[in-house]
């Protein structure tokens, strides 16, 4: 009768290579609220799993997890000793591999993870763990403190300095005002702009002339018009959205073309744009993403058994 050799987890020989740092953002992170004293989780592995697992639970957080590390740091396994323990320690549920959107705003990379747990736990487990660590990520510099039981209190923030008061500014007297000639006593007036500076609106007004000379307006015209084309411009268009539908399919001759332009500027004005709503925004960037422990391909946490894919699970023997 075959008796399960219960040993503790085999404590790793001494050797003679530290093992590596990872990268900042890279490398061990243990499990929130976990036991300090984990070898008796590790009894019913195997020799090889048990000997790999208590020396990954002796690394310090944010050592190097990849599997050279590993092999080069303890002497008793290769790489692809070492490869297959840690596959068989996802499927056993000691650990998931995870990529992280680590950082905010513009300044976002990809960094690679292996969560750790002395205490094997099942897909349901891992698979609500890592959905709260998306929505919840744990604070960069935080890492030493992932493994606590109690999560380590951030220090507050000291009080922002009150600003200097800023002295009142000296009011400007504005330059003179070029009141335009309006055309008709039923007319309103147009809007005015500084001398030397014309409006966008008054500028495009004034170029039609250069652009199709059947649309020469005097300066008096321009002014009188300004304010029509201002609202074109408040629509969202550009002056040279605006000149391509004034000039565009114009008549063999223009008699008035201050008339002809008042009418175009009135019936082809466009539509205002819907203001953006919350459905049209993009979607949230997705911040986490479990990696295959035999093949490394990425995916939602729920979309793994065991650590694995499932073109990985299917090559499992039955």
């Amino acid at each position: 009768m075959a008796v399960s050799n219960l040993s503790p987890a085999l404590r790793a020989p001494a050797s003679s290579r530290a093992h590596p740092k990872a990268k900042p953002g890279y490398g061990k992170r243990s499990v929130r609220q976990q036991r300090h004293d984990g070898e008796g989780d590790f009894t019913l592995l195997p020799e090889r799993e048990r000997h790999i697992a208590g020396y990954v639970d002796a690394l310090p957080e944010g050592a190097a997890m990849d599997i050279k590390s590993l092999a080069r740091s303890q002497p008793l396994y290769g790489q692809m000793a070492v490869g297959s323990a840690l596959r068989a320690l996802g499927v056993a549920g000691h650990l998931r591999h995870v990529r992280c959107l680590s950082g905010e705003g513009d300044q976002v990379r990809w960094v690679t993870r292996t969560f750790w747990s002395r205490t094997a736990h099942d897909n349901e487990w891992w698979t609500a763990y890592l959905a709260a660590e998306e929505h919840h990520p744990a604070p960069q510099g935080a890492t030493e403190a992932a493994g606590t039981d109690a999560p380590t209190e951030a220090p507050e923030p000291e009080p922002a300095p009150k600003p200097a008061p800023v002295p009142a500014p000296v009011p400007v007297q504005p330059p003179a005002l070029v009141v335009p000639q309006q055309r008709t006593a039923g007319q309103a007036s147009a809007p005015v702009h500084t001398a030397g500076n014309p409006s966008p609106a008054f500028a495009a007004l004034a170029r039609l002339g250069r652009t199709d000379s059947r649309l020469a307006l005097s300066a008096a015209d321009c002014a009188a018009l300004e304010q029509a084309a201002a609202e074109w411009f408040a629509r969202g268009v550009d002056a040279d959205y605006l000149t391509h539908t004034l000039t565009a399919g114009l008549p063999v001759s223009v008699d008035s073309p201050f008339g002809f332009v008042r009418r175009r500027l009135r019936d082809k004005l466009p539509p205002r744009l819907p203001a953006t709503t919350p459905a049209t925004q993009a979607t949230p960037v997705r911040r986490l993403m479990v990696e295959c422990t035999e093949c490394g391909a990425p995916g939602r946490p729920e979309a793994f058994r065991d650590g694995l894919c499932r073109p990985c699970r299917e090559l499992e023997p039955a």
